[in-house]
């Protein structure tokens, strides 16, 4: 059976197709002051053959307290001509890196699938800025999937950027990301909804419903996978279903911390059983802002899971001593976390377009599905999914790159 379809029948045994809030139209969009401009420096890590130049700007935004805080953002400028009435800019949201300032993309080499749409969209002429997200690189926890937060980052970046350069902006912007970064351009759709230079949004795989997932899709879901590996006889090494429980365990983990970033006395390793927080903890660090990006952090769960595995062979993979579910279920302030931060609640007149794989085993299709004919059924009138066949998590987008450029150029033309 293909996880998709799978997944399709557990989340409608859960009743997740109904369980979305019903926000009849989104926010208006910020006010940015004309001084939130701090400096910009080069970036020097990486290249891109198609930029003529890559710079690090820093700004000032709100943080989650409503206080300034320093920002920072990758511009990419094309090797074309400005065109005369102003550079169009597209605003990339990048997916999970973790919670801590040295996971910032503008302090890493250029992530492959960005590089991919950034190619792409220098060559059709559009000035390109990615954000970094509140406190990723600079001061402070990034509060991770925090919708308004990653909205306030998209829109405090680029109104700076068209602020500081008036004389060579038309004004016009649009948004594209994936995962995390999927969810950043819903989440930027809905409070740029009433902007009239806002021209509409790209999400692949938007991160959404993740209460569900980890609550009650992934048990199931990953039981059946790891089921289907055991009787090809796959290498605990090689097990899809490892990978991706080790994937779930890390955003739980970064779910937990970011929420620190506005309650400060949040335990996050109440989240996680006894043996699993000495792993957890290990998103902190010693401060709070240098513990371990994704990477490093799937892979300390990776090694914990095939060991526990290797040492009880007929232990199941979902029996790993990880989440706390029902801590998940009793804890208020996480409940509200899920509830305030799901993308797809509120009408959006602007043109959306939603790319998913079909084989997605993070942010699963029928998810996707539902919350985008939620967004329908609230009257939008311009919300398009591409479901892909055979695509990962993070496949989709890429082997759709062509679909995302046609669309921005459809909605707005680079000249």
């Amino acid at each position: 059976m293909k996880i998709n379809k799978l997944l399709a029948s557990l989340l409608l045994g859960v009743g997740l197709m109904t369980n979305t809030v019903m926000i009849s139209y989104a926010n208006t969009s910020f006010a940015v002051p004309k001084d939130s401009f701090v400096n910009v420096v080069d970036y020097t890590l990486d290249t891109l053959d198609e930029a003529k130049s890559i710079e690090i700007m820093t700004y000032k935004m709100p943080n989650v307290w409503g206080k300034d805080a320093d920002a920072t953002a990758l511009v990419l400028f094309p090797k074309s001509e400005k065109p005369k009435d102003g550079w169009r800019v597209v605003v990339w949201t990048h997916g999970t890196v973790g919670v801590s300032d040295s996971c910032a993309p503008s302090l890493s080499l250029l992530n492959q699938g960005f590089k991919v749409a950034a190619k792409s969209l220098l060559d059709a002429g559009y000035v390109v800025i990615a954000p970094d997200y509140e406190g990723l690189g600079v001061a402070g926890i990034h509060p991770y999937l925090n919708l308004e937060s990653e909205a306030k980052a998209v829109i405090y970046g680029v109104k700076t950027l068209q602020n500081q350069y008036a004389g060579d902006f038309n004004g016009a912007w649009m948004v594209a990301g994936q995962s995390q970064g999927g969810q950043a351009a819903l989440g930027t759709a809905e409070y740029a909804n009433e902007d009239s230079t806002f021209k509409g949004a790209v999400a692949g795989a938007p991160a959404s419903s993740l209460d569900k997932i980890i609550q009650e899709v992934a048990p199931v879901a990953l039981s059946r996978l790891e089921d289907q590996e055991k009787r090809a006889n796959t290498n605990l090494e090689d097990r899809n279903s490892i990978h991706s429980y080790a994937t779930l365990l890390s955003y739980g983990a970064f779910i937990g911390m970011g929420i620190r970033a506005e309650h400060p006395d949040f335990d996050y390793l109440d989240l996680f059983q006894e043996p699993s927080q000495i792993i957890a903890q290990n998103v902190a660090g010693t401060t709070g802002e240098n513990g371990l990006c994704l990477g490093p952090l799937r892979e300390l769960f990776k090694d914990d899971l095939i060991r526990y595995l290797t040492e009880n062979p007929n232990a199941k993979l979902m029996s790993y001593p990880g989440l706390d579910l029902d801590s998940f279920e009793s804890n208020d302030v996480l409940q509200k976390f899920f509830v305030d931060n799901q993308p797809g609640t509120k009408r959006l007149d602007k043109p959306v377009l939603v790319i998913q794989g079909e084989m997605d085993t993070n942010v699963p299709a029928i998810v996707t599905e539902a919350m985008v004919q939620n967004i329908q059924s609230l009257g939008s009138p311009d919300v398009r999914l591409i479901l892909v066949p055979e695509a990962g998590h993070r496949d989709a987008i890429v082997w759709k790159n062509s679909d995302l450029v046609e669309f921005i150029q459809k909605h707005m033309p680079a000249k």
